[in-house]
């Protein structure tokens, strides 16, 4: 498939992942889905990679929503039979490495939505997120009702996506739906620092750890500590394991392979 509408950038152990339609404040249409998930294919099976930032192009917008021109006319059963494909909200979620939102401008729709799939979230202060699918006569369909609900409870995510209204990166901040708020120039450099600093861990316990987080939001808490368990007994077959354990003996930086 021609890439036209996602970059791809890498810097040493981590990838940039840019949706690059500016023109378009980034919207997701069909074709951008489609890239976004052939990019992070492309960056699961890169040894060298062990982290991914996804951000938009441009100055205004991370992702503007999805393309409001592609529903024109679309039936309810074309519909479903776009959305209960290959989604790149749950490959985003699913993804073995750790994916951090960089967002720079409107988060809104499919594009706040794609926000949430990420596992650390990082805005500039001039950013908007919301959910705005109900002035349209829909609802969020890439998982916003879900995971929107699960970060920042039901009450908020309830008005939210009732309203449609749109909430500064402060006040996301604060309801938990962002980690970090800096300013414009500073967004990049505080995105970059937090993704080398976990680029610098095993990639055998990151993927450990992220499954065991996103098993809290999917299992009770019996089947979760089980979970965590297992996956904790899982990094001891790992040469990461020995390297850190060795290291920490021996007061020094571990030196981890990813094996």
């Amino acid at each position: 498939m021609a890439i036209e509408n996602v970059l791809i950038e890498k810097r040493g152990r981590v990838a940039i992942v840019t949706v690059n339609r500016p023109d378009k404040l980034n919207a997701l249409n069909i074709k951008t889905r489609e890239e976004i998930l052939a990019a992070f294919d492309e960056l699961a099976g890169d040894a060298e990679i062990r982290v991914v930032v996804i951000t938009g192009a441009g100055e205004k917008a991370f992702i503007a929503g999805a393309d409001i021109n592609e529903f024109a006319g679309m039936t309810a059963v074309g519909q479903r039979a776009v959305m209960k494909g290959r989604r790149a909200f749950d490959a985003m979620e699913d993804f073995p490495k750790p994916v951090i939102a960089m967002i720079n401008g409107f988060a809104l729709g499919g594009g706040c939505e794609l926000a949430l799939a990420c596992d650390i979230r990082i805005a500039s202060s001039n950013s908007k997120l919301g959910q705005p699918e109900i002035k349209l006569g829909i609802i969020p369909g890439g998982g916003g009702t879900q995971r929107l609900t699960r970060l920042i409870g039901e009450g908020k995510a309830m008005e939210l996506i009732l309203t449609g209204d749109m909430i500064s990166a402060a006040e996301a901040e604060r309801l938990g739906l962002v980690n970090y708020v800096v300013a414009p120039e500073e967004l990049e450099a505080k995105t970059m620092e937090l993704a080398n600093k976990i680029a610098e861990m095993s990639p055998v316990a990151l993927a450990m750890a992220k499954q065991s987080v996103k098993n809290a939001a999917r299992l009770d808490l019996r089947a979760g500590v089980e979970a965590e368990v297992d996956l904790f007994a899982l990094c001891f077959s790992s040469e990461d394991k020995e390297e850190g354990v060795r290291a920490f003996i021996e007061k020094r930086k571990p030196d981890f392979k990813g094996r």
